[in-house]
């Protein structure tokens, strides 16, 4: 080979890695719009039954809990914390609880973008949870397990943003 055929396939090789890092670089920001257009707009709608309750029962009955974001409305595209509320089923406020947090959009089969945590016991069965953002319109499940006096159980919350 000679000289100017070396030097097309070597840019062509540089080109190419750089191509492949940048769009690496970029899957955060463009990747929903890029690889599932749909995911952008919400298109699906949620079931119709689809429990949007702030406040209930867990999945076994042994704690209430209920949430509440620190704005007026669950903001979309911003990093926002709510309060939880752990109760016993007879209103006893829960001290010290694990609680760990979950979710996604079922439909589209992702998780949450961000990995909100519980940060902070506020007393009174308050729990501060940090780190929650929604990047897109659509169906969302918010799934808390709530470990206390040797019990553990869980709740899903159902939020539909617009």
């Amino acid at each position: 080979m000679n000289k100017q055929t070396l030097a097309v396939i070597a840019t062509a090789a540089v080109t190419t890695i750089i191509v492949i890092v940048g769009f690496i670089l970029l899957m955060p920001i463009i990747g929903p719009r890029f690889l599932h257009p749909m995911m952008m707009g919400g298109s699906e709608s949620a079931p119709t039954a689809l429990d949007t309750a702030t406040s209930r029962t867990t999945d076994n009955g042994l704690f209430t809990v209920s949430w509440r974001s620190d704005t007026d409305a669950v903001p979309l595209n911003q990093i926002h914390t709510w309060t939880l509320t752990v109760t016993t089923p007879d209103g006893a406020p829960v001290e010290n609880a694990q609680i760990s947090v979950d979710g996604g959009m079922p439909q589209h089969g992702h998780g949450l973008p961000t990995s909100p945590q519980v940060t902070e016991y506020l007393g009174n069965g308050g729990y501060r949870v940090e780190g929650l953002r929604f990047q897109m319109t659509g169906w969302w499940e918010v799934k808390f397990t709530v470990s206390a006096g040797g019990q553990t159980d869980s709740i899903t919350f159902n939020l539909t943003l617009k």
